[in-house]
């Protein structure tokens, strides 16, 4: 046991008491140490990297505002909108707590987003930080799995056809899908029984995972340290007398400081739209959604909500032509491998059997089955990209400059995506869904060819730093 330690004589009652507390609880005081005051980060930091901060602060709004509203929620087929409603207007400050969680959903997505662009321009899932990003890619899944079962507690419309229509993609899974709809729902339609399962998970089993997920994502992070700008390892250069690295500063009170100007401005923005647009023009709370669920009634158009769209423009664009087309890409792809690759020819046979086995899959099943697996895959290709990145460089300031017009092009298509998602579905609609679908999934699996081409630019010794 270590020894107590003694406050100053004459100090101050924070002093003592901190110091009190110290010898009681040492463990405390010295994770303070390791993760702020003596956690040392790149002194470059821009304004990208305020948005981890700012996701961990919605965590906790989304965490306090769901305990309030489950004190007063009924989930019960019969009495959940009613309940929703008694919260928005008989419960003081229920409306207040209701569009704190429901306008938190969406910007938890706003910025865990713009969170994963970051690291996706400055190379933060590069060597050594692969189980960080894979920590925060599990962590952008368990947020999704939250989020579907919280929409569908209100129990209106758009909470119930959308919950019918997104268990029933389990049922074109081959064999396994129709049972595995049913344990779901835990019943032949959307009832009580989902509703039930759906609030146990999104109360309990969820967030307990996600908050496991956040700690492993902060500890991975904090054991191999922050990336930065530049891409350069501080902790590989110079370091002075103490080894601590010269191009670095401590977490605390630099960065906190830093990040609570960022929470200032997030909290202005969030509670604008609570008082003046919790709706926000009907994409975070949707109109239908204020209409009790009806399953004698399916509404003209079925969407999910805005962060969910751009995977469901992809399912939407997986149709048979679609696939047929993915059939003549592959059967092109192999005999042009055939006859200009230059592996052995024991390599070319395994290609081409390669290559039929999966024009058969492509054909035997239908193609409602594949969108489920393209939108799936859409998600769990992310956890892949630090060995699809083969570029010498991290960050995006020392690749070629055409790479930004390719990362731009990703996002357009992405946000055009999202936007498709919302819209009515229409021919022109999916044909642009289709060429941004193969976009999405080229831009990551052709990413070990184009992240080589060009020359890059030399990366400095230490990380460029100017005062502000």
């Amino acid at each position: 046991m270590a020894e107590f330690k003694e406050a100053p004589a004459g100090a101050s009652v924070g002093v003592k008491t901190m110091t009190w507390l110290e010898n009681r609880f040492p463990t405390a005081f010295d994770a303070y140490k390791v993760h702020m005051s003596e956690y040392y980060a790149p002194k470059n930091f821009n304004w990208w990297y305020i948005f981890g901060s700012l996701a961990l602060l919605v965590l906790v709004i989304q965490i306090v505002t769901g305990i309030f509203l489950v004190m007063h929620y009924k989930p019960d087929a019969g009495l959940a909108f009613a309940s929703v409603e008694y919260i928005m207007r008989d419960v003081p400050w229920g409306w207040l707590i209701r569009y704190m969680h429901s306008t938190g959903a969406s910007a938890f997505f706003i910025v865990v987003y713009l969170h994963m662009f970051r690291g996706l321009i400055y190379g933060s899932y590069r060597k050594p930080r692969e189980l960080v990003w894979i920590f925060g890619c599990a962590i952008f899944l368990c947020l999704m799995a939250e989020a579907f079962m919280g929409y569908l507690l209100p129990w209106g419309q758009m909470s119930y056809w959308g919950a019918q229509v997104i268990v029933n993609l389990f049922a074109a899974i081959p064999f396994v899908g129709p049972d595995l709809a049913l344990m779901i729902r835990g019943d032949y339609v959307v009832g009580d029984a989902t509703l039930n399962r759906f609030f146990s998970f999104h109360v309990i089993a969820v967030p307990l995972v996600l908050l496991g997920l956040v700690v492993a994502h902060l500890l991975a992070l904090h054991d191999v340290g922050s990336n930065n700008p530049d891409g350069v390892e501080i902790k590989k250069g110079p370091k002075d007398a103490q080894g601590r690295p010269l191009d670095g500063v401590p977490f605390h009170p630099f960065y906190t400081v830093h990040d609570i100007y960022g929470v200032c401005l997030f909290l202005m923005a969030f509670t604008a739209i609570i008082f003046f647009a919790p709706e926000f023009g009907g994409y975070f709370l949707e109109y239908n959604n204020f209409i009790p669920a009806d399953p004698l009634k399916t509404p003209p158009h079925i969407a999910p909500v805005w962060y969910f769209t751009p995977y469901y423009s992809m399912l939407r664009a997986t149709t048979d032509v679609m696939v047929n087309v993915l059939v003549g890409v592959v059967g092109i792809a192999a005999v042009v491998s055939f006859l200009k690759g230059k592996f052995g020819g024991a390599a070319k046979v395994a290609l081409l059997v390669a290559a039929a086995a999966l024009i058969f899959l492509l054909k035997v099943f239908d193609a409602k089955f594949w969108g489920v697996v393209v939108m799936g895959g859409a998600v769990i290709i992310l956890f892949f990209l630090p060995w699809l990145d083969h570029s010498p460089v991290k960050s995006i300031r020392y690749r070629p400059d055409w790479h930004k017009y390719v990362y731009a092009v990703f996002v357009v298509f992405f946000l055009v995506l999202g936007y498709l998602g919302i819209q009515p579905p229409s021919d022109m609609g999916t044909l642009v869904a289709q060429v941004g679908t193969l976009f999405y999934f080229g831009f990551f699996l052709l990413m070990p060819w184009w992240s080589r081409l060009g020359t890059t630019k030399p990366v400095p010794d230490r990380v460029n730093f100017h005062a502000h």
